[in-house]
């Protein structure tokens, strides 16, 4: 499976285009705000002669989603996304507004990531993994073959998502981290939603929120 990231809108969110040799891709997260973004996601496509089939989503916050409208009228594609997930959509241009981005109509979901345990696209399968905490409906997507998992907004080089958002919850996205991810191995390649790539080996040792529990200093189901 071959991954390219590019980053998008004012809060630099990473959109993910992953495909194989059939030249199927989805592609995770659209974050693609503008003419010019759209643009430079629709050249990226076309340059690498792919074959878009999804838009699938982590969970819903609205620089996570700014771009699937323009997926789906442009290459007449589904979005995927956790029902759990469809008040942020619904709330979108009140949580734009607080960061200054005009968010626009919101998609409509249509597959609810509630109901399936995988996505397969090409030769590919890339499984679906429950995340919560960061939102109520957020996964996580991983491909065992070459060890890649898309995070999201759960876990980020060295540190986490946030928790004080609408329907975030801290307690939840230690477990999502700590029973969910971490079993996966240290050699797991970490795609997350914003900022550098990572391997759950490296937040092993240097991740502050994922060392103080392991080190027994903070109870985090207790918060």
């Amino acid at each position: 499976m071959k991954i390219a990231c590019l980053p998008f809108n004012p809060i630099q969110e990473n959109t993910y285009v992953v495909w194989d040799d059939t030249k199927e891709c989805v592609v995770i997260d659209a974050g693609n705000c503008s003419p010019r973004e759209d643009a430079a996601l629709d050249d990226f496509i076309g340059r690498q002669g792919l074959k878009p089939v999804l838009a699938a989503n982590t969970h819903g916050h609205f620089d996570h989603t700014l771009g699937v409208g323009h997926l789906k009228q442009r290459y007449g594609i589904p979005f995927a996304l956790s029902e759990k997930d469809r008040f942020l959509l619904d709330n979108a241009a009140v949580s734009g507004s607080l960061f200054g981005v005009k968010t626009g109509p919101m998609p409509a979901i249509d597959r609810d990531l509630d109901a399936e345990t995988e996505i397969r696209f090409g030769n590919s399968v890339l499984r679906i993994l429950r995340t919560p905490g960061h939102t109520p409906g957020h996964v996580a997507f991983y491909e065992p073959e070459s060890k890649a998992l898309f995070t999201g907004d759960t876990l980020f080089r060295e540190s986490i998502g946030r928790t004080d958002l609408p329907g975030g919850d801290y307690s939840w996205i230690m477990r999502s981290i700590l029973d969910v991810i971490v079993p996966l191995g240290e050699e797991v390649h970490v795609y997350p939603g914003h900022g550098p790539e990572s391997t759950i080996g490296h937040e092993l040792l240097y991740n502050p929120f994922i060392v103080e529990v392991l080190n027994g200093e903070v109870n985090y189901r207790d918060r």
